[in-house]
């Protein structure tokens, strides 16, 4: 079940969140860009059939998978460095954040959308959310959450899967999924300010 979790975490979820954070990012090419990627996404063939089992069902596995891990798991003392140790414990906190981020993230966009209260998630109603000054430093942190928490699963998932085993492969990865994280983060930033 860890394995699958681990798997959910980058395949299907961190390819959707690093699509999801470009398509955002046309944002900052202003309203006309932003609704075009949109409405393209949203018009995709079969949308509702890739929504409910490349997105939501895989998600609610992986959240629910990882609220179950992170209220019984015990830290690693000794097993990892400090580095280690410090990053398993953000790893849990911001999972239990980003469960209560997305669902709050997609109340307020697909939701709202599927229950005929807007027309579609388009530049106006992200422009409305991040116009309340909290909202825009929920959503900071909800990016900086998900960006994070992609970045540090990535280098465990490579550990779980046997990928990288060395100390020195695990050393590497470490440079590699911090670049990812910073990367994935300016991206989802840049588009959260373009909105603003």
């Amino acid at each position: 079940m860890r394995r699958l979790h681990s798997l959910l975490g980058i395949i299907p979820i961190g390819l959707f969140l690093t699509q999801h954070l470009i398509v955002n990012h046309f944002a900052t090419q202003g309203v006309e860009a932003f609704n075009t990627a949109s409405h393209f996404m949203a018009s995709l063939p079969f949308v509702i059939f890739l929504e409910i089992f490349v997105i939501y069902l895989p998600l609610m596995y992986h959240a629910f998978y990882g609220l179950y891990i992170a209220f019984t798991s015990k830290n690693n003392v000794g097993h990892y460095s400090y580095m280690r140790n410090t990053l398993f414990v953000a790893q849990r906190y911001t999972g239990i954040f980003l469960v209560i981020f997305i669902a709050w993230h997609v109340f307020e966009t697909r939701f709202q959308v599927a229950i005929g209260n807007a027309a579609e998630a388009d530049f106006n109603m992200m422009a409305n959310i991040l116009d309340n000054p909290a909202m825009l430093v929920f959503y900071i942190l909800g990016v900086l959450a998900a960006t994070f928490h992609l970045a540090n699963g990535l280098w465990s998932f490579l550990v779980t899967w046997g990928i990288t085993q060395s100390e020195k492969a695990q050393k590497y990865s470490t440079y590699f999924t911090l670049l990812v994280f910073v990367v994935l983060s300016i991206i989802g930033i840049r588009a959260l300010f373009a909105f603003v």
